[in-house]
């Protein structure tokens, strides 16, 4: 696409301001500043370009899984939702654990990715000579579960543990939560209310200390050996208190369940909310929102994880845990703008500027000439509903069906190329790998 996007607020570094901006051969060359200042009318009537989302947590499902979802239709769905750039996780079938296995899924993707991509490399107890061989710009990071994993992906020995802190030659994301209490709190409840408890007793048995003690133990060992450390959706308050704003060693992701809901909306959304670490309560959700302006979160991601609803059903033993967020993203978090949680400046440092900057991404999660133009077209006071005619994921629901939102993505640029027009995803775009 060669194009100009005229007569826009541009949301980019800080500022909101009317503009333009031209698009050649998939790139930015030039980003014009109009000599108004937007007025208020400006800003309630014209669509505001942001930066392309990037989300820096993802399951696609594929290889292995894609009975449920597949990098064709989870990227369709994040195209949808304005995300330019999904990050995705390791634990499919076979789980991403070799070189071998992550070239696989780099080559999948070239064929079948609607937006850009990387893979992380899955960490466990017997690959350490895998992650200290691994290009650190071919993937955005080295995956951790330090608690209840799938597979042979539970990183549980601390021999293991201490080697990969100190080896890994590139970002690690970890998966916090300790397995010990978990298990001994889900014996506890069973004894209690069965084989099978109902899903509201899931955030009393994956609870506050499963998460601070496996948080504590991972910022501990980053602090002895220097790693990069990058832990995954957090959900406590407590766990914020080991957190220091803006530290660029050692930093957390808040994942957008985590920031809309809490453990009263088990009540009316049951499993479908049902995810790992748990929602928990008001109290932690505000402490979350809180920690999005004082520096203490660097990211916001959504842990997107379909599974289809027939795979919901139970309680927390039976019931799978995650849920679709992907599409929806944006809009749920310009509502927590207008809501006054976080200004629409902020909402793009956590969602576009910080990703790549975290990530080490090459041009990419800025509006600057020579950037690649992954680009997002919202316009605002424009309300539609969730409905399932419009999911785009494979699992075909979401926990926010019937919500109105006030933002609607218009339009979703992946280098340079229009891959969502506001009603349909053109298949035809393909996106690239990043360069990290």
């Amino acid at each position: 696409m060669n194009a100009e996007l005229k007569d826009v607020i541009i949301v980019n570094e800080g500022e909101c301001y009317l503009g333009s901006v031209t698009v050649q051969d998939g790139l930015i060359t030039q980003v014009d500043r109009s000599p108004v200042t937007p007025s208020d009318k400006d800003l309630q009537e014209k669509p505001y370009l942001l930066p392309g989302i990037i989300d820096d947590h993802v399951h696609m499902r594929e290889p292995g899984l894609t009975h449920k979802a597949d990098m064709d239709t989870e990227t369709r769905a994040a195209a949808a939702g304005g995300v330019t750039t999904v990050l995705d996780m390791p634990n499919v079938s076979p789980q991403t654990t070799t070189l071998p296995l992550l070239e696989e899924r780099y080559q999948t993707a070239a064929q079948k990715c609607h937006v850009n991509y990387g893979f992380f490399l899955g960490a466990t107890n017997s690959n350490i000579e895998e992650i200290r061989h691994v290009a650190p710009h071919l993937i955005p990071g080295v995956k951790l579960f330090m608690g209840s994993s799938t597979g042979n992906m539970l990183v549980d020995k601390e021999e293991a543990l201490r080697a990969i802190f100190r080896d890994c030659p590139t970002l690690l994301m970890t998966h916090c939560e300790d397995t010990n209490r978990i298990n001994q709190r889900m014996a506890a409840f069973k004894s209690l209310y069965g084989e099978d408890p109902e899903v509201i007793h899931h955030p009393q048995i994956r609870d506050t200390e499963a998460c601070y003690q496996s948080t504590a133990l991972a910022v501990r060992l980053a602090k002895e050996t220097g790693a990069r450390l990058h832990v995954a959706h957090l959900t406590t308050a407590r766990e914020l208190e080991l957190f220091a704003p803006n530290d660029k060693q050692i930093t957390a992701e808040a994942c957008v369940a985590h920031l809309l809901f809490t453990q009263e909306d088990y009540a009316a959304l049951g499993t479908r909310i049902k995810c790992n670490p748990a929602v928990k309560s008001k109290a932690d959700r505000e402490a979350l929102r809180k920690a999005l302006t004082d520096g203490r979160i660097t990211v916001i991601g959504t842990d997107h994880a379909p599974h289809l609803l027939s795979e919901k059903e139970g309680g927390c033993c039976k019931a799978m845990s995650g849920m679709p967020m992907v599409q929806f993203s944006l809009p749920a978090m310009l509502s927590l703008v207008d809501e006054g949680v976080l200004t629409i400046t902020r909402m793009v440092e956590l969602m576009c500027h910080n990703p790549a900057t975290l990530f080490g991404m090459q041009k990419r999660g800025f509006i600057r000439p020579g950037y690649h133009a992954d680009l997002t077209l919202v316009r605002p006071n424009t309300p539609w509903q969730i409905s399932k005619d419009i999911i785009q994921s494979r699992c075909g629901w979401s926990p926010l069906e019937g919500r109105t939102f006030r933002w609607k993505v218009e339009r979703t640029y992946v280098n340079g190329q229009l891959v969502w027009d506001g009603h349909q995803v053109n298949t035809q775009v393909i996106g690239q790998a990043v360069e990290f």
